[in-house]
Order: C-alpha cells, then sequence, then structure tokens
C-alpha cells in the first residue's frame, strides 16, 4: 500500500479557512437579498403599491388633486379611487350604491394598510439600519 505524502494531505487550518471564508459569502449574501427584496418589492417609484400594475409617474393626476383626501401611497388611478373611496366609508361618507363595499372588503384595505404600516417599521428598525450600513461598508 502506498503511503500518502504530506504535500497530498490537506491541512485542517486551509479547510477551516476556507469554510469559514464560505459562510462569511453566504452570509453576505443572504443580506444582500434581505435588502433587495424589500427596496424592490416596497419601494419601487413605477408600480402601484397594492395592485402591482406599472404606472407612468407617482405624481398626482388632475382628478386626483380635485379630490378631499391626500393619498399617501403610490398607486394607480383605480386603486387610488379605491382607497379614497375606503377613506370615505370611515368617515361615514360612503356611497351606499357600493354595495361591495363590504365589512370583507374593508378588512382587505385595512389589512393592506397594516401590511404597509409594518414594513415601514421594519425599514426603520435598528436592525434593518444596521444591515443597511454593514452593507455600506
Amino acid at each position: 500500500m502506498k503511503k500518502a505524502a504530506v504535500a497530498d494531505i490537506i491541512s485542517i487550518d486551509q479547510k477551516l479557512k476556507a469554510s469559514r471564508g464560505a459562510k462569511i459569502a453566504l452570509t453576505r449574501q443572504r443580506k444582500l437579498q434581505a435588502v433587495q427584496q424589500v427596496l424592490q418589492c416596497a419601494q419601487c417609484a413605477f408600480k402601484c403599491e397594492k395592485c402591482g400594475a406599472q404606472i407612468q409617474s407617482h405624481e398626482d393626476t388632475p382628478a386626483d388633486r380635485d379630490r378631499k383626501h391626500s393619498v399617501p401611497y403610490r398607486f394607480c388611478e383605480s386603486c387610488s379611487g379605491e382607497y379614497i373611496e375606503y377613506i370615505e366609508k370611515l368617515t361615514g361618507r360612503d356611497d351606499p350604491e357600493n354595495y361591495w363595499h363590504n365589512e370583507a372588503w374593508m378588512k382587505t384595505w385595512q389589512t393592506w394598510i397594516g401590511y404597509q404600516n409594518a414594513i415601514d417599521r421594519y425599514l426603520q428598525s435598528k436592525e434593518f439600519r444596521k444591515l443597511l450600513h454593514e452593507l455600506k461598508s
């Protein structure tokens, strides 16, 4: 039987360093993906925040400027109108002809707005800011 030469034996130190390097690279990749996912999904200026439809710009349309309520989200025209109808229903000024604006419809909007607030809180969290700082350096 042939004996293995010392040069043929992989150093344990080299193997540990390679393993740590791979782990560090994987961790950095996961951090980048976490930031990319949040920013791409939540902050795109060219899509409606609710339905995802492509929008031309985030400027108000003349119809939006004439409305009583400001819209704090980037919506397409349809979602903007629905949001304003939701706000009007909350304040008791809803149109009774919109019979489909039932409790389930209201819950959908409440849940969506809650989700947006959760994303905003996450983006402002000290941990997410720390992650951004780490990736910058």
